[in-house]
């Protein structure tokens, strides 16, 4: 069982030794951190280094390092190839800090929620009362944004009253996007390209031609043109081309990405063979996230 001191060095270490890319750290840059005497440390470490947790590292250079069974007292990840969960401080990446565990301690009710998030770095740059966003998390895309209502520096923990808290499901766009495509031939006159929408109960369609996809024309594409008397235009002459296809099994948070990115409402799906085989809407995701989405 280790003593408080002993838990807050050796979190001290591994957030140093993380930031350094692996270096090996000094007693008096813990100390530093700890505000403790340097002998204080080098005592302690050697106690560390007894029970496995801790390796020394001769030369100039040297210092200590955490070892694998450090991590796992303390309960955190000591892979490479752990996921970086950000810390945002008032909007503001608080760079040296990453999650490595969030656990919800009570959900009562939908507004007394409290995170128990378990952190890597120096987290005395957390203070209570600081609004902060956890996240998003690898798979899921968990945010949990909340204020900081407690803080443990021994075990590295913070405690947030949480005030939102969203999740993006791990699921392709073809899982949430219309299959019944409904599409309009280049050569219609806005007339029939109009009807087709309204009698569909839709807000757009890709435009085909020679069986390739030429562009998407929209309502509010139909709506500017007569407005501009431009009625008699056929659909190929006030349809946008600027289209963006996407594969069935891209994960729907890159799609949000990429209508973010491009400024647009809704993405083409294609298959393998590059035909269009449906359309996913913002709406589309927001429903599937909200829940709201009919199976």
């Amino acid at each position: 069982m280790l003593t408080s001191v002993q838990k807050e060095i050796l979190q001290s270490l591994i957030n140093l030794y993380q930031k350094s890319k692996g270096k090996s750290i000094k007693g008096e840059e813990i100390a530093e951190i700890m505000a403790r005497n340097p002998g204080t440390i080098r005592n302690q470490m050697q106690s560390l280094r007894s029970l496995g947790l801790v390796k020394g590292v001769p030369g100039p250079r040297g210092g200590y390092k955490p070892t694998i069974e450090a991590y796992h007292t303390l309960n955190i990840g000591s892979s490479d190839k752990d996921a970086n969960v950000p810390i945002f401080k008032r909007g503001k990446r608080v760079g040296d800090l990453t999650v490595a565990r969030i656990e919800f301690t009570s959900i009562p009710h939908p507004g007394e929620c409290e995170a128990a998030i378990k952190v890597i770095g120096n987290i005395r740059q957390l203070d209570l009362g600081d609004k902060v966003r956890v996240g998003p998390t690898p798979v899921n895309k968990l945010v949990v944004n909340g204020v900081v209502v407690g803080r443990d520096d021994m075990d590295s923990i913070i405690l947030l009253d949480t005030t939102n808290i969203r999740s993006i499901p791990h699921k392709s766009v073809i899982d949430v996007a219309s299959q019944n495509l409904i599409t309009l031939d280049a050569h219609m006159t806005i007339k029939e390209a109009s009807w087709i929408l309204s009698n569909n109960g839709i807000d757009g369609a890709p435009v085909v031609e020679d069986s390739d996809v030429a562009g998407i024309l929209t309502l509010s594409d139909i709506t500017k043109a007569i407005a501009n008397k431009k009625e008699n235009l056929t659909v190929a002459e006030i349809m946008s081309k600027h289209i963006i296809t996407v594969e069935e099994d891209l994960m729907i948070s890159d799609a949000i990405e990429i209508m973010n990115k491009n400024k647009i409402g809704r993405l083409i799906v294609i298959d393998i063979d590059k035909t269009p085989i449906g359309i996913v809407t913002k709406t589309d995701i927001l429903n599937e996230i909200a829940g709201l989405k009919i199976s």
